[in-house]
């Protein structure tokens, strides 16, 4: 691959700096909403199809179960004094100067009705303490704003309360599916994995096509037989990687990468089709119970197939979701090897062979790039990774040192636990809302070119599908090029230095790959 750069033309506008207060623009975004599901998405979720006679009382009755079930929620409406610490931590309210889009704005648009509806303050003296009824105008200021937020929990590390608005933002999308308000792009992503097994409704026969594509592509690159191994029941690893990986780029890269360590390894290892989804979008929309169905059917895979290890693929959200929750959604996971991490990320897998020196990289292989590494959110703030302190930081930086001799971190305060989200999580991944999606990618877009002049930066890597696919998609609106996002197992990929199998030189000459010497009869 030769060396790209990363700017595709003259720059154009200076962006702000990322941590620079906009000006206020009252109402900026509140016309940016994203499609809404229909009828059979939310009929296949248990959602009602479309908006509900009596929503405001379902909506009402709904939030008091919430407040029920979750202490969380009903501290984090109690106890936030309006500091203003949270006020500029919003990528979002620093990309669109919408106060709304303050942290604590966007939550007061939840905490007014609960005031009004579980306090006894704002049922008698609702004006006097700031409560109002769930009225349609408030509705579809829920609608708009709560799906302007990426849940990515940067404010509450500022927060210091620790307010949580991804948790207030999902319970008010869990709301608004109770009465027949959902989101075309979650719901229907959620709905094909219950009917499919993943988020882009690929079948077993395209996905085992695409496998065995990638092992004759990977055996004409390298000239090794690189398996990729789909529903082989008694492999030791059952390998849980975003759809994502199965047919984009950099996405697919990575899952080649996946691959070639594995193979080096040594280890019998698998994919599910029933289970070809690590993701798990129903955090997204605050559903414990989507959360659990999804879950469920890693650990029916697990079990059929009889593994011992399972090892979960680049995608931020999904390892939230199995680091945080996949104990209590689908455990015990008693069955599974007590030797291993359960769950391991591919990174902490990789990582402990590159520790073992079990694997062996040349890394002037990626000496045409110059490396930045994102901190992807979930993994940042919702996760650990490893049995070191902060882990989830130190272990996909160490690798991409293993692979790498050009690294260099981005801004402190733009990284690690303060990191920027790169816009498009939390399920807001769909182009009728781009320009949000934009607007929140300048912080990072920011640190990552003063990282390209101050020192010659070519790429940047990430561990989540989210990020790759957003990053892919808003890059070129900032005069980067579109492959600068890179996958860290791409990296991984490129350095690692394969041991031939026994039987890699059965096959004819004229099946050799690319680069192979040719025969007298080829000269001819």
């Amino acid at each position: 691959m030769a060396k790209v750069d990363i700017l595709d033309r003259a720059a154009g506008e200076e962006l702000p700096d990322p941590m620079e207060m906009p000006a206020l623009c009252p109402g900026a975004m509140a016309q940016s909403n994203p499609y809404l599901a229909q009828p059979a998405h939310n009929e296949a979720l248990g959602f009602p199809s479309e908006l509900i006679e009596d929503w405001h009382d379902v909506a009402i009755a709904k939030m008091g179960e919430l407040l029920g079930k979750y202490r969380s929620l009903k501290v984090y409406l109690d106890s936030c004094v309006k500091c203003g610490a949270c006020t500029d931590k919003c990528q979002y309210f620093l990309g669109t100067g919408d106060p709304k889009n303050m942290p604590v704005a966007r939550q007061d648009l939840l905490r007014k009705v609960y005031r009004r509806h579980f306090t006894l303050a704002g049922k008698f003296f609702p004006k006097l303490v700031g409560a109002e009824d769930l009225t349609k105008e408030v509705l579809d200021d829920w609608y708009s704003y709560f799906h302007q937020c990426s849940q990515c929990r940067r404010c509450s590390v500022y927060c210091p309360y620790g307010i949580d608005t991804a948790e207030i933002s999902m319970a008010a999308r869990e709301i608004m599916d109770s009465i027949g308000i959902g989101q075309k792009y979650c719901n229907e992503i959620i709905g094909k994995v219950h009917k499919i097994g993943n988020n882009l409704g690929l079948p077993k026969p395209a996905l085992a096509s695409t496998l065995e594509d990638l092992e004759e592509e990977v055996y004409d690159d390298t000239g090794v037989k690189v398996r990729f191994p789909l529903d082989e029941p008694g492999a030791e690893i059952l390998l849980v990687t975003p759809s994502a990986d199965f047919f984009a780029e950099p996405h697919i890269d990575g899952l080649i990468g996946y691959a070639k360590v594995m193979h080096e390894a040594g280890v019998k290892w698998t994919l599910s089709s029933y289970a070809s989804e690590a993701a798990n979008f129903g955090m997204f929309i605050g559903s414990y119970e989507q959360m659990r169905q999804v879950a469920q059917r890693i650990r029916k895979a697990a079990l059929d197939l009889g593994v011992k290890r399972i090892v979960v693929g680049e995608c931020g959200h999904a390892w939230r979701v199995a680091y945080s929750f996949w104990n209590t959604l689908a455990g015990p996971w008693d069955f599974l090897d007590p030797n291993y991490p359960v769950p391991q990320h591919i990174c902490e897998f990789t990582y402990d062979l590159i520790q073992k020196g079990k694997l062996n990289f040349d890394k002037s292989q990626n000496d045409h790039m110059t490396l930045t590494f994102h901190d992807s959110c979930n993994v940042a703030r919702a996760s650990r990774m490893g049995d070191m302190p902060g882990g989830q930081f130190e272990i996909p930086r160490a690798v991409i040192k293993a692979v790498c001799n050009n690294y260099v971190d981005m801004a402190e305060d733009t990284i690690r636990e303060a990191t920027f989200c790169c816009g498009g999580g939390g399920g807001l991944l769909s182009d009728e809302i781009i320009d949000i999606r934009k607007k929140g990618a300048q912080p990072r877009m920011r640190a990552l070119r003063q990282v390209v002049e101050e020192h010659g930066v070519t790429h940047m890597a990430a561990i989540c599908a989210i990020c790759k696919a957003q990053f892919t998609k808003v890059l070129p609106e900032f005069d980067f090029a579109r492959d600068t996002i890179v996958s860290v197992h791409q990296l991984v990929s490129n350095a690692i230095i394969l041991t031939p199998g026994p039987d890699d030189d059965e096959d004819e000459d004229d099946d050799a790959p690319d680069g192979a010497p040719e025969t007298e009869d080829d000269e001819d």
